[in-house]
Order: C-alpha cells, then sequence, then structure tokens
C-alpha cells in the first residue's frame, strides 16, 4: 500500500484520530490531576585522592571515574537503605528507601548525584541528609587503600536540598506525550480502518472492481429524498447535470452497436437505480429522445410512486394477456416519454419475465421507441434483473458510495457476466462531491443565469406547432410513440 492511499485513509477517517487524540489527552490529564505531587531531595560528591602528583592523579582520575561507577551502585544498595533506615527510622521501609533512591553521573567527572522522591517534602530532605551521612561512613570503611597509597576521600560538595516545588507530574510533558502517543494511535487506526473498509469508497474503486467503464456519478443532495426527479427547481441542480452526462456518455458506449434496450439495476436494494432509472428517461426524454420507461421491478415496484401514475394495471397484465400494451402505456409529462408500470403482484416474477411474452414485448417496444429504459430488481436478492438483463441490448450497474461493498459489487458483475450480459458501464450513485467542483458549478450556472435574465425580451419559438401550423418534430416523436401494438 503506497502513502498516498495510506494518506486518503486518514483524510478520510479524521475523525477516528480526532477522538483518539482527545481520549488520550482527557486520559493523561485525568492521571495528572489524580497524580500524587512528589518532592525530590538531592546532594551531589565529589570522589578524589589527595597528595597526588601528575602522573599519579592522572592515573588516579581514571581509577576513581571507575570507582564512582561501584559508588552509584553501593547507594542503592540494600545494605545502605537498612542503615538509613536503622538509623533514622522515618516511616519507610529499607525496600521503599531502596526504591526512591536513583544516582546519576556525568561521563570524564568524578562527581556522584544521588536523589530521593517522596511525596512528603520533609521526609525526602531527612532520607537524603541519613543517606549522605551514611554512605560517607561506608565508603571509608570499606575502601581500605593498598600500603603507600593514600586513602579516597568523598566530600558533599552539593545538597542536601530539597526541591520547592513538585517534581513531577509534569502537566506539560504529560499532555504533549499524550497528545503524541494519541496522534500515533489515531492514524493507525483510522489507516487500519481505511484497509479494513470493504464498502466503495470512490468512482475508481467502482471502476476496477467492476471491470467496466465508468459512465457516471450521481452526486449526494440533501433535497435529492424530498424531490427525487430532476424537474423543476431540481433541473438546474448538479444531480441534474451528472445524469446529463450520463445521458451522453451512454450515448457513445458503443456507437456502431448502440444500446436501445437498457437494463438498469443494482446489487441490492436501495441504491437508488429506480430514482436514476426515472431521471435517465426524463432526460433523454428532454433530448428528443422518444423514451419507453419499463418497471420490470415486480416485487416491489417504486416507478409509479416516482411518477405519480396508476400502476393498477401494466406490465404483468400484458404479459398474461389480460391486456394490450397500447391501453396501459400512459404518457408522463408533456415531454415525450411514456410509461408502462408494473401492474399487478405475480406469484411467479422471475417465470414471468423469464417467458416469451416477455420477449415479443421487447421485441415490440424495440420498434416504438428510441430507447427503452427498464427498471429491474437487485442481482444479489432475486434472478429477476439477470432474467430481464439478459433480454436487453445492455446493463446499467448502479452502486451507492458507502453503503455497496466491493464484494457485493463484484458478485453483481459476475452474475451478469455469467450470462453473458452486456454490462455497458457503471453509475456512482449519491457521490461526495468536491467542494471545488460544487462551486465551480455553481459559480457557471449562476453566470449563465444572470446572461439569460439580462438578454433581450424576444425568445425562440418553441411552440408545438411551426409557423405554418404544421406540427414540429417533437411533435410528432409523441404522436409516434402512442402507437404501440394493441
Amino acid at each position: 500500500m503506497d502513502l498516498l492511499r495510506q494518506l486518503r485513509h486518514v483524510r478520510r477517517h479524521w475523525w477516528v484520530a480526532l477522538v483518539t487524540v482527545m481520549v488520550a489527552l482527557g486520559a493523561s490529564a485525568f492521571l495528572t490531576v489524580r497524580a500524587q505531587p512528589r518532592y525530590e531531595a538531592s546532594v551531589t560528591f565529589f570522589v578524589t585522592t589527595p597528595n597526588q602528583g601528575v602522573t599519579d592523579a592522572y592515573q588516579g582520575g581514571l581509577f576513581l571515574q571507575q570507582r564512582v561507577k561501584s559508588y552509584a551502585d553501593l547507594l542503592t544498595s540494600d545494605r545502605l537503605a537498612q542503615t538509613v533506615v536503622a538509623e533514622n527510622p522515618v516511616g519507610r521501609t529499607a525496600e521503599e528507601v531502596q526504591r526512591s533512591v536513583s544516582t546519576s553521573t556525568e561521563a570524564g567527572t568524578v562527581l556522584l548525584r544521588a536523589a530521593v522522591t517522596d511525596t512528603d517534602q520533609a521526609r525526602a530532605l531527612k532520607v537524603t541528609e541519613t543517606l549522605a551521612a551514611k554512605f560517607v561512613e561506608l565508603v571509608q570503611t570499606v575502601e581500605t587503600p593498598p600500603e603507600g597509597k593514600a586513602p579516597i576521600k568523598i566530600e558533599i560538595v552539593s545538597g542536601p536540598r530539597v526541591s520547592s516545588s513538585p517534581v513531577s507530574p509534569q502537566p506539560v510533558r504529560n499532555l504533549t506525550l499524550g497528545g503524541l502517543i494519541g496522534l500515533v494511535l489515531g492514524v493507525g487506526l483510522a489507516i487500519l480502518r481505511g484497509v479494513a473498509d470493504v464498502r466503495l469508497r470512490d468512482a475508481a474503486g467502482l471502476q476496477r472492481t467492476t471491470g467496466s467503464p465508468l459512465l457516471g456519478e450521481i452526486p449526494f443532495e440533501t433535497g435529492a429524498r424530498s424531490a427525487p426527479l430532476i424537474v423543476g427547481e431540481a433541473a438546474n441542480s448538479s444531480r441534474a447535470e451528472a445524469i446529463r452526462k450520463l445521458r451522453t456518455n451512454l450515448r457513445f458506449v458503443d456507437v456502431h452497436e448502440p444500446a436501445r434496450v437498457i437494463a438498469v439495476t443494482s446489487a441490492l436494494q436501495g441504491e437508488g437505480k429506480t430514482t436514476l432509472s426515472c431521471n435517465l428517461a426524463i432526460a433523454l426524454a428532454e433530448a428528443g429522445w422518444r423514451v419507453l420507461l419499463v418497471d420490470a421491478d415486480l416485487r416491489r415496484p417504486k416507478v409509479d410512486d416516482y411518477l405519480g401514475i396508476d400502476a393498477g394495471v401494466g406490465l404483468t397484465d400484458v404479459l398474461v394477456g389480460d391486456v394490450q400494451v397500447g391501453d396501459v402505456v400512459q404518457r408522463w409529462g408533456d415531454k415525450s416519454l411514456l410509461v408502462l408500470p408494473s401492474g399487478s403482484a405475480p406469484p411467479n416474477p422471475s417465470e414471468l419475465l423469464g417467458s416469451k411474452a416477455m420477449a415479443d414485448l421487447l421485441l415490440a417496444l424495440r420498434e416504438s421507441a428510441d430507447i427503452v429504459i427498464i427498471d429491474t430488481a437487485p442481482l444479489l436478492a432475486v434472478t429477476d434483473g439477470v432474467v430481464v438483463a439478459v433480454q436487453a441490448d445492455g446493463a446499467l450497474l448502479v452502486s451507492q458510495q458507502g453503503r455497496t461493498s466491493r464484494t457485493q459489487v463484484a458478485a453483481a458483475s459476475r452474475a451478469l457476466h455469467a450470462v453473458s450480459v452486456r454490462l455497458l458501464g457503471c453509475v456512482l450513485n449519491m457521490a461526495k462531491m468536491p467542494k471545488a467542483e460544487a462551486y465551480q458549478y455553481e459559480a457557471y450556472r449562476v453566470v449563465a443565469t444572470t446572461e439569460l435574465a439580462e438578454a433581450p425580451a424576444e425568445r425562440p419559438k418553441t411552440a408545438r406547432h411551426s409557423d405554418s401550423g404544421e406540427p414540429n418534430a417533437v411533435s410528432d416523436h409523441t404522436q409516434e410513440l402512442t402507437r404501440l401494438p394493441r
């Protein structure tokens, strides 16, 4: 995994890192407040051998530097701690005194520093004073110089003294350390969450998973739930513009073998395939195409709800032979768009959609319209969608960003390829549009609207009839749509 992908994971799941940092800072602050203040008392010793010449002083200095290391261990020994407790009981055991003592030396010197930390300021100083005195006595006792050599001398050159303010806890250090630890953990968790997240997050992932061209990205809009169709005010939205781009891309998928009967499906329910079918049909009709929208989702039909038409009689009734298709097709709005609703709910949708009657109906509809859009059932739920897609010229796979997993999309794509369905392309629905792109579209739309408002009052004629009184081309198309087989 490259660095850019990891950075994308962190940017996508930034809130994970932020929450982790806040938790780490909160934990650090809590522990800092709850911690009992500790004071430090210190003393510094100087180790030397008097009455030495220059040569002896150099050799003695090297010898004393080695001895200082041993004296550091002696300061933290059991023997000295027991001696301190026996000499001056301070309510601490020898083990507690031993754990409270720390030592340090400076490289190249014969200075030795001892520090005692305690929650009680006076007790820390008292233990340090006793420790210093007993340490000097112990060294003089155990160190017997060779004959003719000067004895080792230990002097206290600093202290004992105790700090006036606590040495711990340190709020600034604790909060800084906690924040850094939280940041590292947060970034790691964000990357881990991104790696473990198998849902579709971008159009490139959808294209790689399906192996088909990306024909459109439909942006998410909060108002789409209450106004799903691209009519009225919604016709000027970025979502409507994305549908028009899909319309254009769909026309040029294969100019040598254009698809006239298109099945629109998805892997799961609720990914917006029905809304996309309706809006695509509206966009094609706006461009002057003769469009027929068929609701072939016989289990959960929704086209009638979106378009506000009567679905009591429709596709099911035509397939069983109760009515003729010309009697149930309904015109929608003032556009060259006809709609064939689902009709009565059948007990066997798959068998009905895969029947010869369905194949004959699609053949007749192909000759009566420029483009037939079929809204089908989800592929992974039932087999209805595959049955319809086999009879169409191609299928359009719709996936919702952040909801469908790559595994589910791949399974849907395999279901289509398994029966040799021509997958025209894929559409990423409810995609998050970058703010810069949304701003550019809105700015351009506002400028264009302003220019139209400032244009001269004379407008081009868009009536249904020409100046000579004869019907225009759009009216001719509308009339031809009504001549369906009866």
